[in-house]
């Protein structure tokens, strides 16, 4: 009986282990990557994804059996710096690391090494090193798609099926793209800073993009067993927060993301029953929304209305906002709705808004005029592979009351989403059909 209940322990002592790492990981990695990469140079970036999963390694082995710390974050910390000073002893004579800058030639004597070593781990750094290894990720030769997706696999901790929903695309592809950024960084040894303020509006645009798709991540999620994943939607708010924070990223752009994340996160506890179902808009429990994001979104919204560029940010998150202050489905303001939309388009040329849009004319003109606007969609191609192009066709038919259409529709969405709860509420709807 009393191995039974060891057993049972040393399973359940695991399997928080295993959360609070998992958590970490989420949180810091992307953070110890960023101060690692100050350190051994953006052409080293490898060496720091390495030091940072020994860490990760270390602390599963060693707590374990020893327990975990009162400070976890901590001892992961500490454990990579003592990893990047047993690095730097053993690599100082080589030329591995680039140790001319004078910040970096404390680290070549034994009398400043440790010292020097605890300042680049410094509190007050770390996030201003994280926000400029996000920056160099965006360097302007490196294409944007790239940008994005090596922020995401290397500082945000997404997986490579992660990037990959987030782009439409293969895993192949995405790991192409990651091989190929790295390589330039190997080549031209970028510096990670915040750069000077003649470049900060185009290289925040695709920080802010990154950001957004990490919380689209969390908030529709590629994992098979939940649909809402709150540590990704509390990162992404967290580090467009980190850009509002510093003077010289204060943009109207990231007012406008901060909003419409805030707006979106208001909802997410209404989106999912108990039991698992999910529950779309129309059905969805409005007293259980969180007030205090809404109000919130509202304040960045306004804080936002400055500046000469109107951004799609600001458009989305007018149209969230929409959604939140109508007290019922019913009650949406549509035509306004729509109007956001039409604005949007002007400046966008995205596939998914227009998608998004014939779901606004299903409910302001029918299905049929709903359907002629969905074959109107200027990249079909594209959208092919998007199982909510199919679902939403799979609607759109279903309330025309052709069901071998909407059947079909709704078998090919099936077919391509990977989350459990989503392929759970597709076979709802046709076993509604069947029935």
């Amino acid at each position: 009986m009393k191995l039974v209940q060891w057993n049972n322990s040393f399973l359940e002592n695991k399997d928080h282990i295993d959360q609070t790492l998992n958590h970490l990981f989420r949180q810091e990695s992307g953070k110890m990557v960023a101060v690692l990469v100050k350190i051994f140079g953006t052409e080293n970036i490898e060496l720091a994804e390495d030091v940072v999963q020994d860490a990760l390694v270390s602390a599963l082995e060693t707590w374990k059996y020893r327990g975990m710390p009162d400070n976890p974050k901590a001892w992961l910390y500490r454990t990579a710096k003592n990893k990047a000073i047993d690095i730097i002893r053993r690599k100082k004579h080589s030329h591995l690391i680039d140790f001319s800058d004078p910040k970096k030639q404390l680290l070549t004597s034994e009398y400043t090494l440790t010292t020097t070593m605890n300042n680049f781990w410094e509190e007050n750094h770390i996030q201003d090193d994280f926000l400029g290894m996000m920056y160099a990720c965006c360097h302007p030769d490196i294409s944007q798609e790239n940008q994005i997706t090596f922020i995401l696999k290397s500082l945000c901790g997404f997986s490579t099926k992660e990037v990959a929903k987030s782009f439409l695309t293969s895993e192949d592809t995405i790991s192409k793209r990651l091989y190929r950024t790295k390589e330039y960084f190997r080549e031209h040894k970028i510096r990670p800073e915040i750069p000077p303020k003649a470049a900060i509006n185009s290289r925040t645009s695709t920080v802010l993009s990154a950001i957004y798709l990490m919380f689209n991540e969390g908030y529709n999620a590629t994992h098979t067993d939940q649909l809402i994943r709150k540590d990704l939607i509390a990162q992404a708010i967290l580090l467009c927060r980190s850009l509002l924070q510093n003077l010289q990223t204060q943009l109207p752009e990231a007012y406008a993301l901060m909003a419409l994340m805030h707006f979106h996160a208001a909802r997410i506890e209404s989106r999912v029953t108990a039991e698992g179902t999910l529950i779309l808009l129309p059905d969805q429990d409005r007293n259980i929304w969180d007030k205090k994001l809404i109000a919130a979104g509202n304040n960045y919204l306004n804080r936002a209305a400055f500046g000469d560029a109107l951004t799609t940010y600001h458009i989305e998150a007018a149209i969230a906002y929409q959604h939140c202050i109508a007290t019922r489905y019913n009650k949406t303001d549509w035509k306004k709705i729509l109007s956001y939309y039409d604005l949007l388009l002007k400046i966008t040329t995205d596939p998914i808004v227009f998608l998004n849009r014939c779901l606004v004319i299903l409910e302001l003109e029918g299905a049929e005029k709903a359907l002629d606007t969905v074959y109107e969609i200027n990249d079909q191609k594209t959208m092919e592979k998007y199982y909510l192009y199919h679902a939403v066709l799979g609607e759109i038919y279903h309330r025309l009351r052709q069901t071998a259409q909407a059947i079909k529709y709704y078998n090919k969405a099936l077919q391509l989403t990977q989350s459990k709860i989503e392929q759970q509420f597709l076979r709802n709807k046709i076993a509604g059909i069947l029935n």
